[in-house]
């Protein structure tokens, strides 16, 4: 837990700077952390017999390696998946609604929906607001060729026309 610890104190000490600086800083302290870790979860590893859970785990671990360390590969990556687990808290939270959405069909636009809003969220948009603004953009004939405006990432908004 100590060794853990330490990654996570570098990711915090690094968060906010550019990816460039978060790689060169992972590279140079995490990695040897991670390369101490790993020898000794290996030596661990053979003195536990697998069939106890704490063997189990150092299995599970050191042959997902490659994949904890990846993120000492690209300065963009994040050290766990908190930030994903996140987004995905009000899916997991109405699962139990999604056994009334009435089709498979129901099901996929109902994941386009929860995608679109929360990518609205991610861009710092109401998604409430957003989601409102693009369906009566598109009710009142927004041109099917310049659909990508109404992308979250891309959506501006519209200046109310008042009824003639």
């Amino acid at each position: 837990m100590a060794r853990i610890g330490l990654l996570y104190d570098i990711e915090r000490e690094i968060g906010g700077l550019p990816p460039e600086q978060r790689l060169a800083v992972r590279q140079a302290r995490a990695v040897p952390i991670l390369k101490d870790f790993h020898t000794w979860a290996t030596a661990q590893k053979a003195r536990v017999s697998g069939k106890y859970a704490l063997g189990k785990a150092f299995r599970y671990a050191l042959t997902r390696w490659d994949r904890l360390c990846a993120y000492t590969l690209d300065g963009r990556l994040s050290i766990d998946n908190n930030f994903s687990e996140r987004c995905l808290r009000n899916i997991a939270v109405t699962r139990k609604n999604f056994l009334f959405l009435g089709s498979d069909r129901g099901g996929e636009r109902a994941a386009i929906f929860y995608t679109l809003l929360t990518t609205a969220a991610l861009n710092g948009l109401n998604p409430e607001r957003w989601m409102a603004d693009v369906i009566d953009r598109l009710a009142r004939g927004h041109p099917i060729n310049r659909i990508d405006e109404l992308l979250p990432w891309n959506w501006s908004p519209q200046a109310k026309q008042k009824p003639a």
